[in-house]
């Protein structure tokens, strides 16, 4: 026996509904969603207007995309300092951090130096291929592969 069409709509749309309605909920009470809005950068979402804030916060360039030409050296063992070199890494208060890929989202230890210059200590990580990612204003940009050497 086929199912008539229009009871199998009644029931597709009944399913969106109710997870569209559950997200909302979700999202009213106050549960973070992950990579929603400011959760991704760990950063306290804006709430009200304050002018004397809004004179404080940063301006960032968005239209400046990030781009990382080099890796010194281009291996390195844990705990070590590397340093990256590139171009539109913006200003120290609009650089949001940097990724491992093979450190998934771990906290990396960096100094911001400048708009094309970031030093970075190489996690504790298992040794082998890396890419490493940079954020800033502008977005986001990766690195060629770098090998993390055995401790």
């Amino acid at each position: 026996m086929a199912i008539p069409f229009r009871f199998f709509f009644l029931v597709f749309s009944s399913m969106v509904l109710t997870h569209i309605c559950l997200q909302v909920t979700l999202a009213e009470e106050g549960v973070v969603v992950e990579g929603a809005g400011y959760t991704l950068h760990d950063a306290e979402s804006i709430k009200g207007h304050d002018e004397r804030q809004l004179e404080k916060d940063p301006v960032c360039d968005s239209s400046r995309k990030p781009k990382i030409l080099l890796v010194e050296p281009d291996e390195a063992k844990p705990g070590q300092t590397i340093t990256l070199k590139g171009e539109h890494f913006g200003t120290k208060d609009c650089f949001r951090g940097v990724a491992f890929s093979a450190a998934g989202p771990s906290k990396i230890d960096y100094k911001f130096v400048n708009d094309t210059t970031i030093e970075v200590t190489v996690p504790e990580i298992q040794p082998g291929m890396s890419f490493i990612d940079v954020v800033a204003g502008g977005g986001n940009a990766r690195s060629k592969a770098f090998l993390v050497q055995p401790k």
